[in-house]
């Protein structure tokens, strides 16, 4: 039996970036993986798909970027050139470089500071002084009538297609769905969008749902909301597409059929049982540092709060660090988001109704951007808002769209990490004609002498 400081589970960014933190402070690292070194956002999601919407968006402009250059070059990105299955050997290698112990198979706990790595039927078995669990999530698949019938994607085959379907039928319009739309559309296919809310990006702004909505629509993708599906027929489509009934009553139809509702957690089969770990829920309950059992961490999509891979870097190196004695405790009062469609979208911190659900005095400011100088020498649209605590005088959220949206956002991260006065950030010189500006024409705004009580 081999001991190692540090036993990862999951070499995805969070499991990575444990690995990486854990050799730099001197540890003994393994780290094991039963698919791809790296996870899915280097192959199967982040990279990929930010690729195609780049090659995307030069195409809409009139550049010269077909579908066949753009898949080459996703693939060239991906490390799938003259393969079907990318290549993680730079991921491994560097992990073995930095002196981990890097093991493909699957592994499972076997009781406290105990893992089992299965890889060809053969068994080997691991002491840990402490295991760190970093599998990542999977694309959720409901239980649908006649959905395995249909042979659907998820953002593995959505991302990786070498060919276009001729037409697209997306579920779900979160980041994934609405990327994907708007990158297969801009190259010609037909996509359809359902969402069973009122409006796609759900979760960010009213404002930012409605202007990358009208640019999706403006790209020709057809979106359908407030409509669930509830059954789907293989094939019996229009020409063979496969049609979905959805609970309005109508129906929608796409030659191939993208679902993109939401991630699920893969915890089975991870012996969580044998060190006191109740699965029954689906998720996880880790303390305030990560830790779910005693010498048990969880980093990553299956610790939240959110599923970022930002985050999922941020709480690997965490965990590795709480592991091997640190007394620090991660802190994720402010977590980046960003949607990398065109337009962007970035945000943080809370919307005014969950500001005022908390109980804090909060308003919200908000500048429509085509009205700014950044909108008009751009000719983009979108807005910038914040959401400020009156009582206190600090910012509690921002969110945007607009060009550069995903860059702009940060400024207003570091101000809600730090709870910086509002008068600091109104004080604070902003590049011309810039996004940021906007926003800090609204700070300026938010403590003007006629605003106060």
């Amino acid at each position: 039996m081999d001991r190692f400081d540090l036993v990862i589970i999951g070499a995805g960014p969070a499991g990575e970036a444990a690995a990486f933190k854990g050799r730099q402070l001197g540890a003994s690292v393994a780290i094991i993986d039963r698919d791809l070194f790296g996870g899915a956002c280097p192959f199967f999601a982040c990279m990929p798909s930010k690729s195609l919407l780049h090659s995307a968006a030069v195409h809409a402009g009139g550049g010269d970027y077909p579908w066949s250059k753009a898949s080459q070059r996703r693939d060239w990105m991906i490390s799938r050139e003259g393969t079907d299955y990318p290549d993680d050997s730079r991921h491994f290698d560097d992990l073995a470089k930095a002196g981990a112990v890097p093991m493909r198979g699957a592994a499972r706990l076997e009781g406290p500071g105990k893992v089992v790595v299965t890889h060809d039927d053969t068994e080997h078995r691991l002491e840990a002084g402490a295991v760190i669990l970093a599998v990542g999530s999977t694309s959720k698949v409901p239980d649908m009538p006649g959905l395995a019938d249909v042979p659907y994607w998820t953002n593995r085959e959505a991302t990786s297609a070498r060919e276009l379907p001729e037409s697209l039928l997306i579920l779900g319009a979160g980041p994934t769905g609405v990327e994907l739309s708007q990158a297969y559309a801009r190259f010609g296919v037909p996509v359809t969008l359902v969402v069973p809310s009122a409006r796609i990006l759900p979760r960010d702004h009213e404002r930012s749902s409605a202007a990358v909505a009208k640019a999706l629509t403006r790209d020709g993708v057809m979106i359908h909301t407030g409509a669930r599906a509830v059954a789907a027929h293989a094939g019996a489509g229009t020409d063979g597409r496969h049609r979905f009934d959805l609970d309005d009553g109508s129906s929608v139809e796409g030659a191939a059929v993208l679902l993109a509702i939401g991630r699920t957690l893969p915890l089975g089969g991870l012996g969580l049982e044998t060190v006191g770990v109740d699965i029954s829920a689906g998720r996880l309950k880790p303390d305030p540092q990560l830790r779910i059992a005693s010498g048990i961490f969880v980093a990553g999509d299956p610790a939240g709060p959110e599923m970022h891979t930002h985050v999922s870097h941020y709480e690997g190196e965490l965990t590795a660090r709480i592991a091997l004695g640190e007394e620090v405790t991660p802190d994720l009062r402010a977590i980046p988001r960003a949607v990398y469609t065109d337009p962007e979208t970035g945000s943080v911190g809370l919307l005014v109704a969950e500001a005022r659900e908390r109980g804090i005095d909060a308003e919200e400011l908000t500048s429509d951007l085509a009205k700014s100088a950044k909108g008009y020498a751009a000719e983009a649209e979108g807005h910038v808002t914040i959401v400020v605590d009156r009582g206190a005088g600090t910012l509690v959220g921002a969110f945007m769209a607009g060009p550069g949206a995903s860059e702009a956002i940060h400024e207003a991260v570091l101000a809600v990490k730090l709870q910086t006065p509002l008068s600091v950030l109104a004080d604070t010189i902003h590049a011309f004609p810039t996004v940021a500006r906007v926003m800090g024409l609204l700070f300026a705004e938010a403590v003007a002498p006629q605003r106060r009580p």
